[in-house]
């Protein structure tokens, strides 16, 4: 089978792809990092973890216009081949070669430099308002773990977008894992959302889902069975991917 990584130059490439192909696209993804990563050393988990996001926001969203802001720089691996850099793999974190993190002198793809956590939401938050401004920026989009998201810095961008009511995307990777598994009050809650309250927020995403503009219905459902790997009913990206409205 043809290499679809190979003919991959910018991430607009991943919008002529369908989603069997795209699907194919996050499997050979996978098998690049780790074959750089096992030469250079490096954050090979988190990267992992976020390899099918990673193909899905590429393909829904519009960067670098749309800002994607990786909370941890960490999992930015898979970002970097997608935009340009999967040559440069093989000085990942040597001298002179690839940052291990997101660095904004690297690539107009990195929007935000960071290495540790919590600071996405507040970047993603500027972002917003320099857009709503008048700055030539188009969507806003953090992607923040459960173990980072129970940091004080997070918690306030999110009181400040939601008092103010702006545009902007906070993708929840909820996959409870941190450097370890994360402990504490906010993790338990999280992880009790798998009950009740998370049957009511299917419901209440299926609701919404049904008065979207065609076209960006489809964008959702298209992220939502790329991420999964799964069909599942219309309005589940609203708890998957966390594509709504903070507010």
């Amino acid at each position: 089978m043809p290499s679809l990584l190979d003919e991959i130059t910018t991430p607009s490439d991943l919008k002529t792809l369908s989603d069997q192909q795209l699907a194919q696209l996050a499997d050979e993804l996978r098998v690049d990092v780790i074959e750089a990563v096992s030469r250079t050393g490096g954050h090979l988990g988190s990267s992992l973890g976020v390899v099918e996001l990673t193909v899905a926001l590429h393909a829904v969203f519009n960067t670098p216009k749309d800002k994607l802001i990786w909370d941890v720089g960490h999992q930015c691996y898979p970002h970097k081949v997608l935009t340009g850099r999967r040559a440069g793999m093989g000085t990942l974190r040597q001298e002179g070669g690839l940052s291990g993190f997101t660095k904004r002198s690297e690539s107009p793809y990195d929007p935000f430099g960071a290495a540790h956590s919590s600071t996405s939401i507040s970047a993603a938050h500027g972002f917003t308002v320099a857009r709503d401004l008048g700055q030539d920026t188009g969507d806003a989009i953090a992607v923040i773990g459960d173990g980072s998201i129970s940091a004080g810095m997070a918690y306030e961008a999110l009181n400040n977008a939601g008092a103010e009511g702006r545009r902007m995307f906070v993708i929840l990777n909820d996959n409870e894992m941190s450097i370890a598994p994360p402990v504490g009050a906010m993790s338990k809650y999280m992880s009790g959302l798998a009950g009740t309250a998370l049957a009511q927020l299917n419901a209440f995403g299926q609701d919404i889902e049904t008065v979207l503009p065609g076209p960006m219905r489809d964008h959702a459902r298209r992220a939502r069975e790329l991420v999964t790997g799964a069909v599942a009913s219309q309005g589940t990206i609203f708890e998957e991917l966390g594509f709504e409205y903070i507010g």
